[in-house]
């Protein structure tokens, strides 16, 4: 999951999140106004599913074995485009709209949580419900909001710390032990450790990745920002400190996946977190230096594995969905083992279900598997909000100006809290 969401495009979106959000949600879990949820639940026909660039196709096929099974109930594929923001803008016309020409859609899952809030997906429950006892836990909890699941997990994804295990022969487990190591990289007049630390939605990626395996959180379970504690300046403390030592390179803090990937691939880099999609480029690619050198690991924490901050994509419901059950059974459809072997064999996608993490089959043809499960399993949604557009901004501007030196740690954890508390998330 490489994160694409703009701050433009945050800034946008916020004023219109906070005047949406009023509305509330009821004890039921169900958004006030919830009319729309309760019609249409026995609807049969055809469908529209729509989904960002099908780079990888897989959505295709996928949709062409469904309808050779289903003549009468068929699904029509709208392709948006591969930029996140400009998907979202999209999704929230067609919503705005009450169209019921979009069905079924493929959900960020810093989305969730505000379409829901604004009654805009069907709850998946009764009815609707799907099974999801053999998902990863963190998947649902993604794709819930208030206790509700909202949508279907289709994939996942979770961040991997890679490194040169040509000059690393065991791993580090932890933040302490990996930065005691970057005596290695000054030693081979390489940089140490790169993640994505430009100011767009991959920092808050990163920096609440540090904040979480420091123990800290930005929200709290009452969706409340936490942000002056103790473990989280430790988190954003780490991070800062080592761009001031100049264990993370000055040239990272304009990094994001690609530029970060690149480094590493090039051979200036011991440590890069990154998502998944990285294996294959840098075990394939011609000019790739570290094809048979190549580590992973979990991301460090502070004892142990550290919390990724979760990846992936839901699909959920139109609450305005004429043919309900049709949907319904799509979902299912996408869901199926058979489905989620395909999205992993055919486009590197992050199964949701936990047994695929260790069929042999798979694992043979996707050596990062069982490194991405223990990722996954200790990984944390980004901020749950229907205010999230305002939240990863503060988070975005803050946390770059402690990395860079430009205010201190704790003045900037103060700023975040501030600004999140400001946007409604501490109401």
């Amino acid at each position: 999951m490489k994160a694409k969401l703009t701050a433009t495009a945050a800034l946008m979106m916020a004023g219109a999140l906070a005047l949406s959000a009023c509305g509330g949600n009821t004890s039921s879990g169900t958004t006030a106004g919830g009319g729309d949820a309760a019609a249409n639940l026995d609807g049969r026909g055809p469908i529209t599913y729509v989904q960002g660039k099908d780079n990888n196709n897989v959505v295709r096929p996928l949709v062409d074995k469904w309808n050779a099974a289903h003549p009468n109930e068929k699904v029509t594929f709208k392709e948006q485009t591969d930029q996140a923001d400009q998907q979202h803008d999209d999704l929230v016309q067609h919503f705005q709209a009450k169209d019921a020409g979009y069905d079924v859609m493929a959900v960020d899952l810093v989305w969730t949580a505000e379409f829901a809030a604004r009654g805009w997906l069907q709850p998946l429950k009764d009815k609707m419900a799907i099974d999801t006892a053999g998902m990863l836990p963190s998947t649902v909890t993604g794709a819930s909001y208030q206790g509700t699941l909202y949508a279907a997990p289709e994939s996942s994804d979770g961040g991997i710390l890679y490194y040169r295990k040509d000059l690393v022969p065991t791993p580090p487990k932890t933040w302490d032990e990996m930065m005691g190591m970057c005596s290695i990289a000054k030693a081979n007049n390489i940089g140490c450790y790169a993640g994505q630390f430009s100011k767009y939605e991959g920092l808050t990626v990163n920096a609440a990745e540090a904040i979480n395996s420091a123990g800290g959180s930005v929200l709290d379970k009452d969706g409340k920002p936490s942000l002056n504690t103790a473990e989280a300046k430790t988190g954003l403390e780490n991070v800062a400190k080592a761009y001031a030592d100049g264990n993370i390179p000055k040239e990272a803090i304009t990094y994001q996946e690609e530029q970060g990937r690149q480094a590493f691939q090039d051979g200036k880099l011991l440590f890069h977190r990154n998502w998944p999609y990285l294996y294959n480029l840098a075990t394939t690619e011609g000019s790739s230096t570290v094809k048979d050198k190549l580590g992973m690991t979990a991301l460090p924490g502070t004892d142990g594995p550290g919390a990724s901050s979760l990846g992936g994509h839901n699909v959920g419901v139109s609450a305005y969905s004429k043919n309900k059950a049709t949907a319904a059974d799509f979902l299912k459809f996408i869901t199926s083992e058979e489905s989620q072997r395909f999205f992993a064999t055919q486009g590197s996608l992050a199964p949701v279900l936990t047994k695929l993490y260790e069929d042999k089959e798979l694992v043979a043809k996707l050596p990062y598997l069982p490194v991405l499960k223990t990722s996954i399993e200790n990984a944390v949604p980004r901020p749950v909000t229907p205010f999230y557009p305002a939240v990863t901004k503060a988070i975005q501007e803050n946390a770059y100006s402690a990395i860079k030196g430009e205010k201190s740690v704790d003045s900037a954890l103060s700023d975040m809290q501030k600004s999140i508390e400001s946007a409604g998330a501490g109401s």
